[in-house]
């Protein structure tokens, strides 16, 4: 009765073959974007610089002043950020969909094959400073 059993399942499933190769799934990208993660876009220089500050000092990092910003791209389904310190180090920040957000030296990322932190043409962003002291001066 076995031997009778495994027969019919082998012959069924070698009915079931086609010479022809079947299409590879169409795969599209969902790209989920928090809030938050979309309010960075949307934020002035200045509370931009404040944020990614606020970022790295809570990873237990330091930096004492911004001096630029701006977005890199995506990483999986991370926005990556950059922030460059007074004193000349630039951080990577990935930014998930849930507002988890891992802290890096831009130095190392690519040694360990991440993205270099290149920004993308138009994200750039100073420190808002200058806005606010334009402000007051006038």
């Amino acid at each position: 009765m076995n031997r009778l059993l495994a027969l019919m399942l082998s012959a069924t499933l070698l009915a079931g073959c086609d010479s022809q190769e079947a299409a590879p799934p169409v795969q599209t990208e969902v790209m989920v974007r928090s809030d938050a993660q979309k309010r960075l876009f949307e934020l002035s220089d200045l509370d931009r610089a404040i944020a990614l500050k606020r970022a790295i000092g809570e990873q237990g990092l330091r930096c004492r002043q911004i001096v630029s910003t701006g977005y890199v791209g995506r990483h999986r389904d991370m926005d990556l950020w950059t922030a460059t310190c007074g004193d000349k180090r630039q951080w990577a920040l990935f930014i998930g969909a849930n507002d988890s957000v891992q802290v890096r030296l831009c130095d190392d990322n690519e040694k360990i094959g991440l993205p270099a932190c290149k920004v993308q043409p138009g994200t750039e962003g100073g420190t808002g400073l200058e806005e606010v002291n334009l402000l007051n001066a006038s």
